[in-house]
């Protein structure tokens, strides 16, 4: 995989190809969907902008984006929302997380993202990778909102490092747990594949570019 990345960084370098013409922004595209761009401010478990968020914009495949207008379309029926917080990342961002992670004295957001889990844990434990699903460009981190904009309540918040953000943890109330199930029902209806270790990640199951990691700026 090691050496398939570096052959697209060379291609690109070339070619002057970086694929951005394959993706839409969703905010252009379906407009109804609320997006909170955490990684283009320093609202995130890293505590600062990501690298390659030049702004807080929202890019996804075009297939993925088909598929995600009608699930915001059905929900809107229902007066609620969908609110992604990320879709594409680019390969950039991915290592900025990696350094991030292997910086033992940078522990300034653990009290909210990470307050049961020692930092030299968060490799090995699977929470940071070296290549990620989301620079494949068809996958993503969502939530629900109703018709105020109020997220519906999850039982932990988007990118809680624990057990608590595992798709099917119990120890949490009966209104969270149905609308955990609420949100990977509609993903699943509609063909997104879930990731059962964080409640709000969702890979599209025939994503268009299953071993290329694309790498362009947001901006």
């Amino acid at each position: 995989m090691k050496i398939l990345g570096a052959l697209v960084m060379i291609i690109t370098a070339f070619t002057g190809d970086d694929g951005k013409e394959a993706f839409v922004n969703v905010g252009e595209m379906i407009p109804s969907i609320t997006l909170d761009v955490r990684y283009a401010t320093g609202d995130n478990f890293v505590g600062k902008p990501i690298d390659g968020y030049n702004a807080a914009k929202i890019f996804i495949t075009k297939e993925a984006a088909v598929v995600l207008k009608a699930i915001q379309d059905e929900l809107q029926l229902e007066g609620l929302s969908l609110k992604i917080f990320d879709a594409y990342r680019p390969q950039r961002g991915v290592d900025h997380f990696i350094r991030w992670a292997a910086d033992p004295a940078d522990t300034l957001t653990k009290a909210k993202y990470y307050p049961g889990i020692r930092k030299d844990k968060i490799i090995p434990l699977g929470y940071v990778a070296e290549k990620s699903g989301h620079s494949r460009g068809s996958t993503l981190d969502l939530t629900i909102v109703d018709n105020s904009g109020v997220e519906l309540d999850m039982g932990a918040g988007w990118d809680y490092f624990g057990p608590r953000s595992h798709a099917f943890y119990k120890d949490i109330t009966a209104e969270q747990i149905a609308n955990r199930t609420k949100l990977r029902e509609i993903m699943l209806r509609h063909g997104f594949k879930p990731y059962d270790e964080e409640w709000w990640h969702f890979t599209l199951n025939n994503e268009p570019y299953p071993d290329r990691y694309f790498d362009f700026v947001i901006e």
